[in-house]
């Protein structure tokens, strides 16, 4: 992803949101036939107050991302949209697309079988949530072998990222007008993810 100062997101608080609030990531590699991309879900380490990532795969997508044995590059997608030149205003203008997005690269390091078992207790729980009727990893009618064979048909990893390019382009570049007369339209179309994070950028932009 190319990198402008102007859109460049830095802090590393930030991108940790933009992962916990997107954690369904796409995973690329170089494998023997080729590119390779997969789909899944992942979470910040919570042993970690950096970028290091922990999440698993199934079988045998280790074996054809290479998981491992060389980097990886991870692309996490936060909201996105089109953005209509009508909201600029009468002047000449062409329409584009804001987003933000994070890229996270490097040799991921594979974890153990019981390290694995509790990254997916975590990764049920996270995403099952605090209802009464949430169904654990744990939770009957599953017992501890059925989630142990389940634990072999996957492989867990932690990435520390070596390289982190993140990106937020969600018109900086525009007046103060402008950008609350696009906040405006997005809210005003249903797409409050993307008018949202326009309105911590905008605010980011002119806190002391």
């Amino acid at each position: 992803m190319r990198q402008n100062p102007s859109f460049a997101m830095t802090d590393v608080g930030e991108i940790r949101r933009l992962i916990d609030l997107n954690p369904w990531v796409t995973l690329i590699s170089h494998g023997d036939d080729g590119l390779v991309a997969s789909h899944y879900a992942v979470m910040l380490d919570d042993e970690r107050d950096d970028l290091t990532i922990v999440g698993h795969v199934g079988k045998p997508d280790d074996a054809i991302l290479g998981l491992g044995e060389g980097e990886l590059l991870v692309v996490v997608q936060g909201p996105h949209g089109y953005i209509t030149p009508r909201w600029y205003g009468d002047v000449p203008a062409v329409p584009t697309w804001n987003f933000v997005s994070a890229h996270l690269r490097g040799i991921p390091e594979l974890l153990s079988p019981e390290e694995n078992l509790r990254v997916l207790d975590r990764l049920v729980d996270r995403f099952e949530g605090g209802a009464d009727d949430a169904r654990g990893l744990y939770t009957l009618p599953n017992d501890a072998a059925f989630v142990e064979r389940l634990e072999r048909g996957t492989v867990g990893f932690r990435l520390t990222p070596t390289h982190v390019t993140a990106k937020r382009k969600l018109s900086q570049n525009r007046s103060p007008e402008v950008v609350e007369t696009i906040i405006d339209g997005l809210s005003a179309e249903g797409r409050h993810e993307l008018a949202s994070e326009m309105r911590r950028a905008a605010d980011a932009r002119v806190r002391p």
